[in-house]
């Protein structure tokens, strides 16, 4: 990662270095925030954001989950988001957060104060060059996905992203690229980052949104884009057996992208090497989100 120079800070911009909070503050403690990843791409048009409407809208979707009152309007958000693009030279992922930031000790959240920062960053492959060309290898995490019933799994809280952060330490440990969680249920849910499809008997499938997963908005282009191609789409429960000896597996998310899984747990996924499904699906995914197939440009929101 590679920072950048501004830091969007409740309607104004802040040096890099001066974006700070209190060590007190409530969503440091206790991790009371909400935040949404976004990808920005370059075009022949001009710099471009990914689906940033879904995105913002999303993000307000947390927020009411959460009972923070936000006050701006989604139009707001998108311009902002825009705006801190403009003013930083080299990005191509931003994040906004909105997190309780008042100086507070105890679990009570009402009536702390509510911040709402936008940062940019150059990000570059997530994975890593290597697992993006040749696949990434998986394990399946001791740690288990947080379900409906225990915590807002359907949305972008920062504390529930403490069991991802266990989950991708674990994978890292054991010389894996990334880890699969499953759900309550030991059925697979998602990565600690992404979604995940898997090839099988000439359809793709991947977990329902009712399997304590983040509905991603990568996810949604790739069964949207999957379909226009041809292929028979079905949101399911999927095993870990069924992972397992899937055809081909992949990854989808914001910062992933679309990124294929050639192991799991020590055993190839097909024959090892990137399936041509997964292939042709990270190709037109490219395309889409640099305005190459203008079928899709309702996707882009230009800078």
């Amino acid at each position: 990662m590679e920072k950048t120079e501004k830091i969007w800070m409740d309607g104004k911009f802040v040096d890099w270095n001066d974006a700070k909070v209190h060590v007190l503050a409530h969503a440091l403690n206790y991790g009371t925030g909400v935040f949404e990843g976004i990808r920005v791409y370059e075009t022949e048009k001009g710099m471009a954001v990914f689906r940033l409407k879904e995105h913002v809208k999303r993000l307000m979707g947390a927020c009411k989950v959460m009972c923070f009152d936000l006050p701006y309007t989604e139009e707001e958000v998108c311009d902002a988001i825009k705006e801190t693009i403009r003013v930083n030279k080299k990005v191509d992922y931003i994040k906004p957060c909105v997190f309780l930031c008042g100086e507070a000790v105890g679990l009570n959240p009402i009536g702390v104060p509510v911040k709402f920062t936008i940062t940019s960053v150059y990000l570059g492959s997530y994975l890593g060059k290597e697992a993006q060309e040749k696949g990434a290898s998986l394990i399946t995490s001791s740690w288990f996905r947080p379900w409906n019933l225990a915590a807002p799994a359907g949305a972008k809280v920062n504390g529930i992203y403490v069991t991802s952060c266990l989950a991708k330490m674990e994978a890292k440990k054991l010389g894996a690229d990334e880890a699969v969680m499953l759900n309550a249920q030991g059925n697979v849910a998602e990565c600690s980052g992404e979604n995940i499809f898997i090839f099988k008997r000439g359809k793709l499938y991947t977990p329902k949104v009712s399997d304590s997963i983040l509905e991603g908005i990568t996810r949604n282009s790739i069964l949207t884009i999957a379909g226009d191609l041809g292929y028979e789409t079905v949101e399911t429960e999927i095993s870990r057996i069924d992972m397992l000896t899937a055809d081909e597996v992949f990854m989808t998310g914001t910062a992933a992208e679309v990124s294929q899984v050639t192991k799991i747990d020590n055993r190839p996924i097909g024959d090892g090497k990137p399936g041509k499904v997964g292939k042709q699906l990270a190709a037109k995914f490219a395309d889409v989100v640099r305005g190459k197939d203008p079928k899709y440009e309702k996707w882009l929101d230009r800078v």
